[in-house]
């Protein structure tokens, strides 16, 4: 409030006289008052200028200035300073004239006594408008950022009201549940039934319990669930969480928010069907790993070890001390030297089934290898198209690529029923490119989302593991397609690479 002991008053008044009798009368009611007193316009404006005025005392009509030309001095210079009139010429009806157009209080100069109290209350009114002011504009501020930060965030901020009655309502929903529920702030606040209208069934009963339970015992009420906005065939997943409060009258409301929780839900699903898919696969490898195992240990025993015992069968004869003849020890040893190549081809062919010695010359030469041997097994043609004669390739790296274009080939003979086969194997920019194409009778979506489809799961693992991408498409007329890519530099800068090529092969027909 303004120091009453030195209170700066402008007096637009003519008379000295009257001036005078005005300032004692102040000093007398506990002001020590600077005065200025001015009965023109242009002294007017001037002081209006210069100083800052706590009180203007103003007679009603002066010569060359009138009370309604300071209240209009007042407003152009937007000047909140309080005005009481103070004459002795003016009616009841031009007092409330003046009081309708601004000015704080009106005096008589026949009464003066009434004006120290007059200035005290416009005082008041004046600081406790520019408390109202001040509060009010924070409000504002406050309201504006309120209002950017619900409009900016990635959900519905809401304020939700359980009577003691268990009448509920929205009394305040930002913006964005149109976006989110598909209706307008109004709308839901006007009928907040709408919003468990779009629940889902299954998930109706828990986010009414889990309210209940938040309300019984103040805690935080947390909820997911699905909602299906009318007219969108899609489900959405959201998460509510709210604060409560109760109220004096034993209502309970929250204060909270609502979010679209949709795309991590689908990444959750995703991650644990990834995870089953990998423990299949991981399984089915573990199982195929034994049979491979056993097979190799059985080739080892039936084959290789079938053949050394015939050799120690034959040198047994031959170590007794028994004479024979020249002819018997060469047709022994004739014998043996066959049962040796037979051990060498078996144990070729077992480390070949291991790992293919042709791939120690390149992948060029490995895949030409391996479309050969398969045409000579299955009567299948299959055409090799390589871009360069040597493509140098690390050795993990090349056998990858090699596996799976086996693997591929390995289908085509168990399923295409095809005639021919296509191969293309080029290097692009850093890259990669196996493509085998068959004209067999093309597989179909149904095929490739089986459970037990691990081939094709197995290629698409490996292809993942060394950052490359595996593709597959059918078509009944024209048959099977099988694009991978897999970067051969740095795989961190090639990722990106593989993803736009990708998505250009994909477009591409058989």
């Amino acid at each position: 409030m303004v120091n009453e002991e030195k209170l700066k008053i402008l007096m637009v008044e003519y008379s000295e006289e009257d001036a005078e009798r005005v300032s004692n009368m102040l000093v007398q009611g506990g002001f020590q008052s600077d005065c200025l007193r001015v009965s023109t316009a242009i002294a007017l404006h001037d002081a209006l200028l210069i100083r800052n005025w706590d009180v203007i005392l103003s007679d009603y009509d002066l010569p060359q200035l009138n009370a309604q030309d300071v209240l209009q001095a007042i407003r152009e210079q937007n000047l909140d300073i309080p005005l009481i009139i103070v004459s002795s010429h003016v009616g009841e009806e031009a007092a409330e004239h003046i009081m309708a157009l601004g000015a704080y209080d009106f005096v008589t100069k026949r009464n003066l006594a009434r004006l120290v109290p007059a200035i005290r209350r416009s005082l008041h009114e004046v600081e406790n408008y520019q408390r109202f002011i001040t509060i009010q504009n924070a409000l504002q501020k406050s309201e504006t950022l309120f209002q950017a930060i619900t409009s900016n965030l990635p959900g519905v901020v809401f304020q939700f009201l359980l009577t003691a009655k268990n009448q509920i309502g929205f009394p305040y929903v930002s913006d964005a549940s149109e976006t989110l529920l598909g209706l307008l702030p109004k709308k839901l606040m006007d009928n907040p039934r709408l919003f468990p209208a779009l629940i889902l069934p299954d998930d109706r009963e828990s986010y009414h319990q889990l309210m209940m339970r938040s309300a019984e015992q103040l805690a935080t009420w947390n909820w997911e669930g699905c909602i299906q906005v009318k007219g969108d065939t899609d489900i959405k997943w959201i998460s509510l969480r709210a604060t409560p409060r109760k109220m004096t009258d034993g209502a309970t409301i929250w204060d909270g928010i609502m979010i679209n929780i949709t795309r991590n839900k689908l990444t959750e699903r995703e991650i644990a069907r990834s995870r089953e898919q990998l423990a299949e696969l991981s399984s089915y490898l573990q199982k195929v790993k034994e049979q491979e195992r056993a097979r190799i240990a059985r080739e080892i025993h039936d084959d290789i070890g079938g053949t050394l015992t015939a050799i120690k069968c034959e040198l047994f004869p031959c170590m007794d001390t028994t004479l024979r003849k020249p002819e018997f020890y060469q047709q022994k040893a004739k014998s043996i030297e066959c049962l040796v190549d037979r051990v060498i081809d078996s144990t070729r062919r077992i480390s070949l089934d291991l790992r293919p010695g042709i791939l120690d010359c390149g992948i060029v030469a490995a895949v030409q290898w391996q479309a050969k041997e398969f045409s000579d097994r299955t009567g299948i043609a299959c055409k090799v198209s390589c871009g360069n004669e040597e493509i140098p390739l690390d050795s993990d790296l090349a056998v990858a690529i090699f596996r799976v274009f086996q693997e591929t080939l390995t289908n085509i003979s168990k399923h295409a029923h095809a005639s021919h086969v296509q191969v293309k194997l080029v290097e692009l920019d850093k890259l990669i490119l196996l493509e085998i194409i068959d004209n067999g009778c093309g597989i179909a979506s149904v095929d490739m989302e089986k459970q037990d489809s691990f081939g094709i799961r197995g290629m698409r693992e490996r292809c993942q593991q060394l950052k490359g991408s595996f593709h597959i498409s059918g078509d009944p007329k024209k048959g099977t397609k099988v694009t991978i890519l897999i970067p051969t530099g740095n795989l961190e800068q090639q990722t990106g690479y593989v993803v736009g090529l990708e998505s250009k092969l994909k477009k591409t027909t058989i």
